[in-house]
């Protein structure tokens, strides 16, 4: 059946706007103005992208199955310390499915990759909230427990992921309105290298605030107050795939050594992906290990879980960020498709003729 269908062609760096180009990354790109069909019919080709997008769509069922089994098994909606749990679940299902999505249909046009990579963005400042309120609820050592620090923990983590957000979408374009408008054909307001620091800072600063209790626990606490049992191994798998993924991202490794050679597998978003979903999964298994295991002492100790310290701030944290993902959006929204489609036009037949089929 599937020789029946057409695949779409796929393009070399030279041939596709600056704005689509990855380092090291030679060919394997997309039609910078996929219709949705042909964004879908790629899934199942191989280009740069196809891998990318399995490695998150995939794990996105299987913390989705997790999610309805806690839910339904521990009854959460009776149970107010699950509530944390939850929440958690939710951000890891929420994560890996923007990013599929974002990849699939960023090359639908310049303006709809921006917008997929704002939501991506979204996803991921939401899923470092999740983190967050978890750790308050069940992951703090026990001589934090009731601290000020602790009082404070979940607030300045919203906080966090507005910087996150809001850093984040600038990396790409700049202010909206002030620095960009709908006419952003070829043009990058914010330097690559600018847009990169902005970005690996975006997302590692929340990253290390979420994690200071978790490193003190497990890396300096000594003695009583630790919380010291065999979650902390789980955690230091965490702690390790996690810092494997922020170097990955970071330096794109292996392709930026041998430019062209891991096109299509074996780049480093890919391997980003990967150890970013392992990761995910063992904060998971600490943090399920945690709520269980201390749950009696927590309950009689720790700050009291209620609907506006995890429910609530989770909420809170989706309308402020669909607020500034809309507010970078907007100029983008407005763009006159005809001018974009007016500067591909030729694409198609040039490449046709020059760019074999994958």
């Amino acid at each position: 059946m599937f020789s029946l269908i057409k695949l779409p062609r796929v393009f070399t760096i030279n041939q596709v706007p600056k704005v689509f180009h990855e380092d090291g990354i030679v060919s394997g790109y997309r039609h910078p103005h996929s219709s949705a069909t042909d964004c879908i019919l790629s899934l199942f080709q191989l280009t740069n992208e196809t891998l990318n997008i399995w490695t998150h769509f995939l794990p996105t069922w299987y913390f989705l199955w997790k999610t309805g089994t806690v839910v339904l098994m521990l009854i959460a909606w009776q149970d107010f310390f699950t509530w944390p749990l939850v929440i958690f679940l939710l951000s890891c299902c929420i994560y890996p499915l923007a990013s599929s999505c974002a990849h699939t249909f960023s090359s639908m046009s310049e303006r709809a990759r921006h917008i997929c990579f704002f939501f991506d963005y979204g996803a991921l400042s939401f899923y470092s909230l999740g983190s967050a309120i978890s750790y308050s609820a069940y992951v703090f050592p026990d001589e934090w427990v009731n601290s000020l620090f602790h009082q404070c923990y979940v607030p300045m983590a919203v906080l966090n992921t507005v910087v996150c957000t809001g850093l984040a979408c600038y990396s790409r374009l700049g202010l909206p309105f002030l620095q960009y408008n709908h006419d952003i054909v070829n043009r990058l307001p914010v330097s690559p290298k600018l847009s990169k620091y902005l970005r690996v800072v975006a997302f590692a600063y929340p990253y290390l605030f979420d994690n200071i209790p978790l490193f003190y626990r497990v890396f300096l606490c000594v003695g009583e107050g630790c919380a010291d049992n065999d979650t902390n191994i789980l955690h230091c798998k965490h702690i390790t795939l996690a810092f494997l993924t922020g170097f990955l991202f970071a330096t794109h490794l292996p392709e930026r050594l041998a430019p062209g050679s891991f096109d299509y597998i074996g780049h480093s978003h890919q391997l980003f992906h990967v150890c970013g979903i392992l990761g995910t999964h063992f904060q998971m298994k600490a943090i399920e290990q945690d709520m269980m295991t201390r749950r009696p002492w927590l309950l009689q100790n720790s700050i009291p879980i209620t609907f506006s310290n995890s429910v609530g701030a989770g909420l809170l944290c989706v309308v402020v960020n669909l607020t500034i993902i809309l507010l970078f959006s907007l100029p983008l929204l407005s763009a006159p498709v005809f001018k974009e489609r007016k500067h591909y036009s030729g694409l198609k037949k040039v490449s046709a003729k020059s760019c074999p089929c994958c």
